[in-house]
């Protein structure tokens, strides 16, 4: 079912990740030229980013992002978090948080696919809160910083197949899944 999309991501991480959940191989494209707008909304950015990269390659493809967004912030960063990780690091997003009594968040991701004909999105969440100092060495990204309700790691300090069982990713995989199948 996969296998005629080509994932479009300069991060290998994510195509692994997507591959372990869906016991398949995914083939990672990198292409030049995609503008990624700057939008708090995840569903808006891979909408965007899934038109360009099916416009540039002109065959199927599915494009996904993923976000974090934080209660106290009024659900910043959102889809701006790896801007958050570039520029202060998950360290300071934990300080930025620091005075705020509330540290629930929800990691959210959206996947995108164009077949040629539309583009349907697939949107997976889960709550969590964020840690208080980063723990962990498995994962990627944010995965140090976030602890899933239920649980007391984070992600990264999850085996990622563990990971992989209750993940954001995971969610909004099978929920494209049931898109593909209706």
């Amino acid at each position: 079912m996969f296998s005629q999309f080509k994932f479009v991501t300069g991060n290998a991480n994510k195509v692994r990740e997507a591959g372990d959940i869906l016991g398949v191989t995914l083939e990672q494209v990198e292409v030049g030229g995609i503008f990624e707008m700057q939008t708090q909304d995840i569903e808006e950015l891979v909408n965007h980013k899934c038109q360009q990269a099916y416009d540039l390659l002109n065959c199927p493809v599915l494009v996904e992002d993923s976000g974090l967004m934080f209660n106290a912030w009024n659900g910043l960063p959102g889809a701006l978090v790896k801007w958050f990780e570039c520029a202060v690091g998950c360290e300071g997003m934990i300080k930025m948080l620091q005075s705020f009594e509330d540290r629930d968040a929800t990691a959210v991701c959206c996947i995108a696919i164009h077949d040629g004909k539309n583009i349907r999105i697939a949107r997976g969440e889960i709550e969590g809160t964020i840690a208080t100092k980063i723990r962990g060495a498995n994962g990627f990204g944010w995965d140090v910083i976030f602890i899933p309700n239920g649980y007391q790691r984070t992600f990264a300090e999850m085996l990622p197949r563990d990971k992989n069982t209750i993940s954001h990713r995971k969610k909004a995989l099978e929920n494209l899944k049931i898109l593909l199948r209706s």
